[in-house]
């Protein structure tokens, strides 16, 4: 599955302090997340393009590190090397260091070198960061604030034709529509795979005689391998009262597909309701 990120990404601001010179630095950097496939041994070069909103000319110079996650899956950026498969020491850019203008736009290229025995997926996040500037503001002791910024793209990269997909769907739960809500559907994704995926979760509600009467679709999200988080699929329509069977799609790896039925059951209006 391939994602086109052209917004800019993880506008992260990097600084010992804010100040009111900040907006005279304003940088982009597209694409915000690089998906791809490529051969085990076999270099190649992918392009990236920063873009100098601002006022004043920046000084920029590339950083790149390990991509992975914690136990509360929240986005862990390490040493290069130091993280389960890193490809942050395959990268190297062109140029490292650059300046651009006012209004205009710098194109460099990641050159990636991967291994020959490379096979599943690999992860590192790429950074452009600002020279730190002085904004009008000082310490209590009288020193100058400065301040910079920081933006990055993701690297999701596979080794083509190494893929190997096991994804567990656990803990599914459900809650029927009432007067005062939806039908709620959550369960949780293990990826036990050898690389990323990006699910997308799909929900079919059928009467006992397989009439179609509801769909409702999730949100795409991330998984690296060895990962695990929940998801849901919400639908907000009206059921009468009756019997039910709710059918999960998860969809992910491009053409790989799992299904659960769910039967449930919605409690018959009475005249009050």
């Amino acid at each position: 599955m391939r994602i086109s990120a052209k917004l800019l990404c993880l506008m992260l601001l990097s600084t010992i302090a804010a100040g009111p010179n900040l907006h005279a630095q304003s940088i982009g950097l597209a694409p915000a997340q690089i998906v791809t496939d490529f051969k085990p041994g076999v270099p190649f070069e992918y392009s990236l393009s920063v873009a100098n909103s601002g006022s004043d000319t920046v000084e920029l110079h590339v950083q790149v590190t390990d991509f992975w996650y914690n136990d509360k899956n929240e986005k862990v950026f390490s040493t290069p090397g130091t993280s389960p498969r890193s490809a942050a020491n395959w990268i190297q850019f062109v140029p490292e260091k650059f300046v651009v203008g006012p209004n205009a736009s710098q194109k460099m290229k990641a050159i990636i070198t991967p291994p020959a025995d490379a096979n599943g997926g690999y992860y590192a996040v790429l950074f452009v960061e600002s020279k730190p500037v002085p904004t009008n503001k000082e310490t209590e002791d009288g020193k100058h604030i400065f301040t910079n910024m920081r933006i990055g793209c993701l690297v999701l990269l596979t080794a083509k034709n190494t893929e190997n997909y096991d994804v567990g769907i656990q803990n599914v739960k459900l809650v029927p529509p009432s007067a005062d809500q939806g039908l709620s559907l959550t369960f949780d994704v293990d990826n036990k795979s050898n690389t990323h995926i990006f699910p997308l979760a799909r929900l079919a509600v059928l009467t006992p005689d397989h009439r179609l009467v509801g769909k409702a679709e999730s949100k795409m999200k991330r998984f690296l391998p060895g990962e695990k988080d929940s998801m849901k699929v919400d639908w907000t329509g009206d059921l009468p009262g009756g019997d039910y069977t709710a059918v999960l799609s998860l969809i992910y790896g491009g053409n790989q597909t799992q299904t659960r039925q769910i039967p449930f059951s919605v409690p018959q209006k009475t005249a009050s309701q």
